[in-house]
């Protein structure tokens, strides 16, 4: 469930680790609509009780990561009446900042949430955006995912260790593809674990994990990083190798070692969060807080934690806040290693 890398971006220098970048019109449709139907939406709640209505923006189109969190949200809210009507909004676009800038414009509008996370914090630096999210009000983390590395089935490469081998012999030769702005700092991380210059690397950006995984297929690409969800179908189809799973330590039900059992120190976590406008109270800070951790107690969100293999991640208030700096020093520094 890797979020998609929105190429309707923009430009970044054109480099060896980063090869194709496009903006494709149905993308940019999409986040015009999106936008659209979310200042209609926007509008009609403002004023409203928290409880009486809700829009969930997830930054990216339907099927992502983001709008994975955003659906098993309303979901969750919806069939425990914790509000009595939930809205999701699909705004893709520039890693989910062209959502997050819509976001950051509805001052004291409690009424609305959005999804985010490690990839729209990287986007937020990869892109230089305006808006970012000292422009909203991060609410909480809610769980973690896993990238996996991935290969065509018929790869010639049978384990980490093979690839990254011929990734050392030549690594521009080897082109790695991803879904999203969190896979290529997965590449990056890995890249510099196994001693080679993330600069010559040769990434090839992709709009979301269905295309990554195209790219694998039809050989564009050699290898990819990509979210455990969006790859496992692929995996047990026997279309797609899970060469290692990027995680601490294993995970229960994965049955796919960890980069770090094989010799590689990499641990990077997908997490995902929720955010509301600024210029909200406390008291309004408070309930929309609450109505999270009610949310994420519910059967349904459960259900979905299971269903997902997300590992639950639950943090708040103070904590979270200095969660988020070390990110994003964390982030500037992989991007600094990759010459951005």
């Amino acid at each position: 469930m890797t979020t998609p890398s929105d190429e309707s971006a923009p430009r970044t220098k054109t480099t060896t680790r980063t090869v194709i970048g496009r903006v494709i019109g149905g993308v940019v449709t999409a986040a015009a609509v999106g936008i659209a139907a979310f200042g209609s939406i926007s509008s009609a709640a403002a004023g409203q009780e928290i409880s009486a209505s809700m829009t969930i923006v997830a930054p990216a189109a339907a099927g992502g990561g983001w709008d994975g969190i955003a659906r098993e949200l309303q979901q969750a809210q919806k069939a425990n009446g914790l509000v009595n009507n939930v809205q999701v909004v699909n705004m893709p676009g520039a890693g989910g900042t062209i959502a997050l800038g819509n976001v950051s414009v509805l001052n004291g509008q409690a009424n609305n949430l959005i999804v985010g996370g490690t990839g729209l914090l990287a986007a937020t630096i990869q892109f230089n955006s305006a808006a970012t999210l000292a422009d909203v009000t991060p609410l909480a983390v809610v769980v973690e995912e896993y990238d996996v590395i991935v290969v065509p089935a018929d790869s010639p490469y049978e384990s980490l260790d093979d690839l990254v081998a011929a990734w050392q012999e030549n690594p521009k030769a080897l082109p790695w593809t991803g879904g999203g702005s969190f896979d290529q700092l997965v590449v990056t991380d890995l890249a510099l674990a196994a001693g080679i210059d993330p600069v010559e690397t040769t990434y090839i950006s992709s709009d979301g994990g269905g295309e990554a995984i195209q790219a694998l297929l039809n050989g564009t690409a050699k290898a990819a990083a990509g979210g455990y969800p969006d790859n496992i179908d692929q995996i047990e189809a026997g279309r797609l190798r899970a060469l290692a799973l990027v995680a601490k330590e294993p995970i229960e039900g994965i049955d796919i070692p960890t980069a770090s059992e094989q010799g590689y120190d990499i641990s990077l976590t997908n997490w995902r969060m929720l955010a509301a406008p600024a210029g909200l109270t406390d008291d309004e800070v408070d309930q929309l807080t609450q109505l999270i951790l009610d949310s994420v107690e519910t059967p349904q969100w459960q259900d979905a934690v299971e269903r997902y293999r997300w590992t639950e991640r639950v943090i708040t208030g103070d904590e979270l806040t200095g969660f988020l700096d070390d990110e994003e020093s964390r982030i500037r520094t992989l991007y600094e290693e990759m010459g951005l």
